[in-house]
């Protein structure tokens, strides 16, 4: 944790540059950041930084967080935090990465998401110094009138440059015609609060330039885009998705977040400390060099990962918690110690059995029936430390049996 305690009055201009540009993708352009840097120096005026997030679910996992972390380090920098939480953006949703139109929300759907969402950015997030603002607050206001003004700043064929609009056009999937006015808010958005930095992670760079634009054109300083990775999932392949299921999620208990990290492959190792941790990145440099030169075992090195992601959300008891849970069941392949319950009273059962899939889901150990089929296809459910192989079974309960999910998640059956 060096880096957080490092204070902006103790680094120069490049030192603090250099910090900003850690675990980062591309800024643009560099130089006008540098620029913005000196001149908050000289005026002794903290940058606004802004970063807009969609409540368009109610919870996070780490794939959404990297921005989020880099605002962090923003404040920590003695820069001002402003926190859009779209209520309106989210009710277009964000066509970027889309080869589809998103479902719709309702405002009231978007709001109550919101209530989750940050709370869980504040875990991260420095609440006294971050500033929250709903962009309902301007869009509401707007007149037709002032609509029109607002589309009338963009053209079609600069809207169809984005590669995922190109490639929806080129297959002959439908593009609605408010997807096309998303980016327009987001920029809006920037203008609103005269944005000197947007983050946002890389696919996000077409909406971030859309608002340099609009800045351009208010007679605002244009912000400099500072955008970070797309952050792959545990499963090594694929950017973290809860449909994939390969994520690490900020609710999840202090065991479930240790756990998933040490299931990461080799190579996720060294992105991972840089954009999820505060280690100080000659440190990431020492540690990558002695995984290939044999002197530490990537076990090792993931283990002190995984205490550093843990710790970043619960505090140094649960970690050590954490560790031993994960060494008692998986290294060492005991049950926990303590595992939740799962009641089943007569009218949950069927001729005296009940279907995995609904045991499962009343377990709480998947999210859905869908996610329960694919585990089972998978070999990924047990019953007394039995592979569950059909997902069409009708199981006759056993008082005391264990069923298990993954390496880490377990239940023992209780009859009622």
């Amino acid at each position: 944790m060096a880096e957080r305690t490092l204070m902006r009055d103790e680094l120069s201009v490049e030192e603090e540059l250099a910090l900003i540009q850690r675990g980062t993708e591309e800024i643009f352009p560099l130089e006008e950041l540098r620029q913005k840097l000196e001149r908050s120096r000289r005026e002794r005026r903290p940058l606004r930084v802004k970063l807009g997030v969609d409540p368009t679910a109610s919870d996070l996992h780490l794939g959404h967080v990297v921005p989020v972390m880099k605002m962090r380090q923003f404040q920590d920098l003695g820069h001002q935090a402003i926190l859009i939480i779209g209520d309106y953006t989210a009710m277009v949703g964000d066509p970027t990465g889309r080869n589809k139109t998103r479902p719709q929300l309702s405002h009231e759907q978007v709001m109550a998401n919101a209530r989750d969402f940050t709370r869980q950015l504040f875990m991260i997030l420095d609440p006294e110094r971050t500033q929250v603002v709903y962009n309902g607050s301007w869009f509401s206001k707007l007149t037709f009138v002032d609509v029109i003004k607002l589309l009338s700043r963009m053209t079609v064929a600069r809207m169809i440059e984005r590669e995922d609009f190109a490639e929806r056009l080129r297959k002959g999937l439908p593009i609605g015609l408010h997807e096309l006015v998303y980016p327009l808010m987001q920029g809006y958005d920037s203008c609103m609060i005269e944005a000197d930095v947007e983050l946002g992670g890389i696919d996000q760079k077409f909406n971030i330039l859309v608002g340099r634009d609009l800045q351009r054109e208010m007679g605002q300083e244009p912000q400099v885009g500072v955008c970070s990775p797309i952050l792959i999932g545990t499963d090594g392949r694929e950017k973290m998705s809860k449909s994939l299921g390969n994520t690490v999620d900020l609710l999840a208990p202090p065991e479930d977040k240790y756990g998933k990290i040490m299931s990461i492959p080799d190579e996720l190792i060294i992105p991972y400390f840089e954009l999820l941790t505060e280690v100080p990145l000659d440190t990431v440099a020492q540690l990558r060099r002695g995984m290939e030169t044999g002197e530490l075992h990537p076990m090792e090195v993931k283990a002190r990962l995984a205490r550093e992601v843990t710790g970043r959300f619960h505090s140094p008891e649960e970690v050590e918690a954490a560790e031993r849970h994960f060494r008692r069941v998986v290294q060492e392949r005991e049950l926990p110690e303590e595992m939740d319950e799962v009641v089943l009273a007569p009218g949950d059962l069927r001729d005296g059995r009940i279907w995995i899939v609904r045991l499962l889901q009343m377990g709480g150990l998947v999210a859905s029936a869908s996610e329960a089929r694919r585990l089972i296809a998978q070999g990924g459910v047990r019953l007394d430390g039995e592979p569950v192989t059909d997902a069409d079974l009708d199981w006759q309960p056993v008082d005391g049996a264990v069923v298990q999910v993954g390496k880490r998640r377990f239940a023992r059956v209780r009859l009622g």
